[in-house]
C-alpha cells in the first residue's frame, strides 16, 4: 500500500511545508492542550486493554493539568476507532493511544476495503511500549507444553478448536497450526468474557489473547500459559517462554503501542504530544505500570515510529501468508 519511499517523501515534504508554518501554529502548542481531549480507545470499558489507555489519558492529564477523556469505540477488530480518528478534526484534541502493530501496520493485510491510509491520515507521534499475545490453555487440563498441544490437536483434526478476538490473535492461532499442519478449527470471539470462560471449561482446546487480559487468570492457575507470541521472553513477563524456547520456530509477532492523531494536526502540536508521551515513557509509575500488565517499555519518537510501520507492514504481509490470513 506504501514503501519506504512513499515515507520518507511524505516526510521531507511534510518537514518543507513546515518550515513555512505561520507564528499561529506555535502559539496553538504553547497553550497546547487548550480543550478536553478525547483519548479514542477500540476496546470495551473496563478490558484490559482499556486499562492501559485510561493510564496513559491520565498520566497526560496530570503532566498537562487538561482534561483527558477515554471515548471507546469498541467494535470491528478496531476499524471502527481507527476510522472515526482518522476522520478527526485535527487540533490535537482528538489521540489515539492503541496499538499500531495492529491498527496501522496489519491493517491492508486485515481489511479488503479500508477507508482510511494506515500513513497517510494520521500523524504518528510516537510509541509507548510492546508486549505479545499469549497461547492458553486450561488451567484444568493436564497440557503443559507446546509439544503436548500439538499432539492432542493433531489426533483430534477437526474436532478440536481454539479461540480467537483479534488480529495479532489470528495470525498467532493460524502461524501456529501452519507449523504443524494441524486441521484445529478456528471460533472467533467478539468478546473477552465468553472466550476467556470457554478456555478454563474446555470448550475450546486453547485461545491465543492478549496478556495483558489473561495474566491474573494465569497467576491464580485457571489457565495455564504455554508460548507467548513473542520469539523471545519478555523481560515484563521472564515466566512464559517465547515461540522459539516453547517450540513455535519463526514466530516473532508483538503488539507495539503507540500515539496518532488525525492527519494535518500542527506540527508544533504533534512536537509537544511526542516530548510529553516520551516522558511518560520513562517515568518510574509507568515502567511499575507496564511490568504489572505484561509490558515492556519502548519509547521512541516519529521518525523511528515510521521506520517500525514500514517494517512491521511487511512482517504482517509475511503473516498473513504464513497463516493464510484472508481480509474481512
Amino acid at each position: 500500500m506504501f514503501s519506504r519511499r512513499d515515507v520518507m517523501v511524505g516526510s521531507l515534504a511534510a518537514g518543507v511545508a513546515n518550515s513555512f508554518a505561520p507564528a499561529s501554529a506555535f502559539a496553538q502548542a504553547s497553550d497546547y492542550p487548550n480543550g478536553i481531549v478525547k483519548a479514542i480507545a477500540m476496546f470495551p470499558p473496563g478490558s484490559g486493554a482499556d486499562v492501559k489507555v485510561r493510564f496513559y489519558a491520565n498520566k497526560l492529564a496530570q503532566k498537562t493539568g487538561a482534561t483527558v477523556v477515554v471515548e471507546n469505540r469498541a467494535g470491528a477488530m478496531g476499524y471502527i476507532a481507527t476510522e472515526y480518528v482518522a476522520r478527526a478534526k485535527p487540533d490535537g484534541l482528538t489521540i489515539y493511544i492503541a496499538p499500531g502493530s495492529s491498527m496501522f501496520a496489519a491493517a491492508p493485510v486485515l481489511f479488503k476495503n479500508l477507508k482510511f491510509d494506515p500513513i497517510n491520515d494520521f500523524e504518528h507521534i510516537t510509541t509507548l511500549n510492546f508486549s505479545a499475545f499469549v497461547l492458553c490453555v486450561s488451567g484444568k487440563g493436564p497440557i503443559r507444553t507446546i509439544p503436548e498441544l500439538t499432539e492432542v490437536l493433531r489426533k483430534k483434526g477437526t474436532s478440536g478448536s481454539y479461540a480467537t478476538i483479534a488480529p495479532p490473535s489470528v495470525a498467532f492461532g493460524e502461524i501456529y497450526k501452519t507449523r504443524f499442519g494441524l486441521e484445529t478449527v478456528e471460533v472467533k470471539y467478539k468478546d473477552q468474557g465468553p472466550l476467556i470462560a470457554d478456555v478454563i471449561n474446555g470448550v475450546v482446546d486453547f485461545a491465543t489473547i492478549d496478556i495483558i487480559t489473561v495474566a491474573g487468570m494465569i497467576k491464580d492457575g485457571q489457565l495455564r500459559a504455554l508460548s507467548m507470541g513473542s520469539a523471545q521472553r519478555l523481560k515484563s513477563i521472564p515466566d512464559i517462554p517465547g515461540a522459539a524456547e516453547a517450540g513455535i520456530p519463526g514466530l516473532d509477532l508483538k503488539q507495539w503501542w503507540s500515539v496518532a492523531v488525525p492527519a494535518k494536526t500542527p506540527r508544533a502540536i504533534c512536537d509537544k504530544l511526542e516530548k510529553l508521551f516520551n516522558e511518560i515513557a520513562v517515568e518510574p509509575d509507568t515502567l511499575k505500570f507496564l511490568l504489572d500488565n505484561g509490558s515492556d517499555p519502548l519509547p521512541g519518537d516519529s521518525s523511528k515510529l515510521k521506520e517500525l510501520l514500514v517494517k512491521e507492514t511487511a512482517n504482517w504481509r509475511e503473516y498473513a501468508r504464513l497463516g493464510k490470513i484472508e481480509p474481512i
